[in-house]
C-alpha cells in the first residue's frame, strides 16, 4: 500500500483492513510490514524516489561467469531478460547472445563478448524508474535503427520504463518512417494501461509521422 504521507498511509490502511474484514480475508503478520520507507517486491526496491533492480540481484549479473553451455547463456538472459524495462536498448544489446540461442549456434565470439559485458555494465548502471503519477501526463519517445526498435515512457524527463525489440531480418530494410511508427505500435500496445483512455505525448524525430 503506497502513501504520500504517513497520515495518508493510516488511512489507506483502515480502508485496506476493513475491505479484508468485511470479505472475511486474512493477512499473516509475519508477511506484513507498515510504515516502511522501502520495499523489497518481487526483485524490485520501490520507495519514495522510484522503483529500482534489487542490489543483490545485480551483483549475480555482475559476477555471472562467461557462459561455455546454452544452459549457462539462457540463466544469464533469463536473469537480465526480467530487469530489461531499466536497460535502454536491452534487446538490440543483447541481440549476439539471443542469436546464440539458436538451433546449434551456440558458439562464443568476440561479439557475443562484448554484449555480454555491454549487458552487465548495462544492469550495473540502470537508472531509479519513476513511478507513474496518473495526474501527470505521460510521454513515449521512440527510436529505430537499422536493426532494431526502441522507446522510453516517460513524465517530466524521468523514465518509467524502456522498451526495445531487435527487428526480424526481412523487416530491416523498411524505411526509418515504417520502423518508426512500428516502435509507436508496440510501445502504445506494451504500456496501453498505462495510456488507455489518457491524453499522452508522443515524440520522435520522424517529422513525416507528426500531425
Amino acid at each position: 500500500v503506497y502513501s504520500r504521507s504517513r497520515a495518508d498511509h493510516v488511512v489507506h490502511l483502515k480502508a485496506v483492513f476493513e475491505v479484508l474484514r468485511k470479505q472475511s480475508l486474512y493477512a499473516k503478520s509475519s508477511k506484513c510490514s507498515f510504515g516502511q520507507s522501502q520495499v523489497e517486491y518481487l526483485g524490485h526496491i520501490i520507495t519514495s524516489e522510484g522503483v529500482s533492480t534489487d542490489p543483490s540481484k545485480v551483483r549475480s549479473m555482475s559476477e555471472w561467469p562467461t557462459p561455455t553451455t546454452l544452459r549457462a547463456l539462457r540463466g544469464f538472459l533469463g536473469l537480465t531478460g526480467y530487469y530489461r524495462k531499466y536497460v535502454h536498448n536491452y534487446g538490440i544489446i543483447c541481440r549476439p547472445l539471443t542469436d546464440l540461442l539458436k538451433k546449434d549456434a551456440f558458439r562464443w565470439n568476440e561479439e557475443a563478448d562484448q554484449a555480454f559485458i555491454a549487458l552487465k555494465h548495462a544492469m550495473s548502471n540502470a537508472p531509479v524508474l519513476a513511478l507513474p503519477d496518473y495526474t501527470k501526463e505521460f510521454i513515449v519517445e521512440t527510436d529505430a535503427s537499422l536493426t532494431g526498435i526502441g522507446a522510453v515512457l516517460m513524465q517530466g524527463s524521468r523514465p518509467i520504463a524502456y522498451f526495445s525489440k531487435v527487428l526480424a531480418p526481412r523487416h530491416r530494410g523498411k524505411s526509418i518512417y515504417e520502423k518508426e511508427y512500428t516502435a509507436l505500435l508496440n510501445a502504445v500496445d506494451k504500456w496501453r494501461h498505462y495510456l488507455q483512455y489518457k491524453h499522452f505525448v508522443v515524440k520522435t524525430d520522424h517529422h513525416s509521422l507528426k500531425y
